[in-house]
């Protein structure tokens, strides 16, 4: 078990709130949004790439998205991935653009949406608790190695509990204002 670090483990538990954020981005709300397509793999050129590196991706009025696809043998493909990513979105061949329009969410849509935000941030605050748990392990090894004293581990421990606290207290405001997006409130 590594020394404790304070910089190690607030650096760990920003990834598992950004890795929330990009999560809750995915998520479709009623409104156009780039991200929406981040999860799309295009099959192109004999492998499987994500659609932002075959295609220009936009949000050109709220309720549309246009995917600008460099080579035009890629459009087929595009379509093809768009249509099977199980995002409920139908593109309509323009070209060389495929122009997607974002349909109206039903209600029993949203409230699968609003769980999976849920989801997504449970998810995070059990890694945000295993990086405190590693913390406290490392702060407890010190003390038997002699690194730190009873005291000063305590303090220690009161940071990382801080800290934890912050970060769960920004990942359940991020789900929070996510699912009041998704459910239109």
């Amino acid at each position: 078990m590594a020394a404790y670090e304070k910089a190690d483990l607030e650096r760990r538990m920003h990834g598992a709130v950004e890795a929330l954020k990009g999560d809750l981005g995915g998520l479709r709300t009623g409104r156009a949004s780039v991200s929406l397509l981040d999860p799309v793999m295009v099959e192109m050129y004999g492998s499987h790439m994500p659609l932002n590196q075959v295609a220009t991706v936009s949000a050109p009025e709220s309720r549309l998205l246009s995917v600008q696809v460099w080579d035009k043998s890629g459009i087929g493909p595009a379509d093809k991935a768009i249509r099977s990513a199980g995002l409920g979105l139908n593109p309509i061949v323009d070209g060389q653009t495929l122009r997607i329009p974002i349909p109206d969410l039903t209600e029993e849509r949203r409230k699968e949406l609003a769980k999976l935000a849920g989801q997504y941030a449970e998810k995070a605050r059990i890694a945000v608790r295993n990086v405190r748990r590693d913390g406290m392990e490392s702060l407890k090894a010190d003390e038997k190695k002699g690194v730190y004293s009873e005291d000063e581990r305590k303090r220690h421990e009161t940071e990382v509990q801080k800290m934890t606290d912050s970060m769960i207290a920004e990942i359940d405001a991020a789900a929070s204002a996510k699912e009041k997006e998704i459910l239109g409130k």
